[in-house]
């Protein structure tokens, strides 16, 4: 069964459920799931149960969710027209960054494969989008880089922002006003756990971000 064939529903859970894991190692849960797409768990149930009649994902009882191959196949597809989609409203048509998303959950359910090759092509097939999350290449490879958290890394340590999660708009309205993008090079000067917020140097200047946008950060080592 192509992607296409999937109802619309069917490719939002795959996608979700391949997105909530790609990076973190943990199954995500029927709630967590339901927490992410904003339903109630019993709906995200009979969702999830349907899925698993058509071999796309494996579901124990209270248990988490794992994709089949080719519920994870479907999934990356899906992933990688999200990606492409809003790379191309950014560099292509002027968007912000902070703006692409819900523009690219409606057109991802409504566009060709064709139609995304042709878009990979005309960007040059980019290997990020706008957020740096990885652009998986048309076989489903992904391309997960070797980042980590902001609030993990050790006071001193000389970084370089890898990607921005977009869970939040907002969240990316207020790090961009701050100078803080993908390719930022900055320095983590202090982390106050207790406090949840972190102290980072961008350029000459000292710049606190509290729990959330700090939580919204990954980085490599410069």
């Amino acid at each position: 069964m192509p992607v296409s064939e999937l109802s619309t529903v069917a490719q939002d859970y795959l996608k979700a459920i391949w997105s909530a894991t790609e990076w973190s190692e943990n199954p995500i849960t029927v709630k967590q799931l339901a927490d992410r797409m904003g339903v109630r768990a019993a709906t995200v149930s009979d969702g999830i149960r349907r899925l698993a009649d058509q071999g796309m994902l494996v579901h124990e009882p209270y248990g988490g969710i794992e994709l089949t191959d080719t519920g994870r196949r479907h999934a990356v597809t899906m992933v990688r027209r999200h990606r492409l989609i809003e790379t191309f409203l950014v560099e292509q048509l002027g968007y912000g960054w902070d703006e692409v998303h819900d523009e690219a959950e409606v057109l991802e359910h409504a566009v060709s494969d064709r139609l995304i090759e042709r878009i990979d092509r005309r960007l040059g097939h980019p290997s990020r989008d706008p957020h740096g999350d990885p652009i998986p290449s048309a076989d489903g490879t992904p391309h997960l880089p070797d980042a980590v958290p902001l609030v993990t890394a050790q006071p001193g340590t000389a970084l370089v922002v890898s990607r921005i999660s977009d869970a939040d708009p907002a969240v990316l309205r207020y790090l961009a006003d701050r100078g803080i993008r993908p390719d930022t090079p900055l320095t983590m000067d202090e982390h106050r756990e207790f406090a949840g917020d972190v102290t980072v140097r961008v350029g000459d200047a000292d710049i606190v971000l509290g729990a959330t946008a700090a939580a919204a950060v990954w980085v490599t080592a410069a």
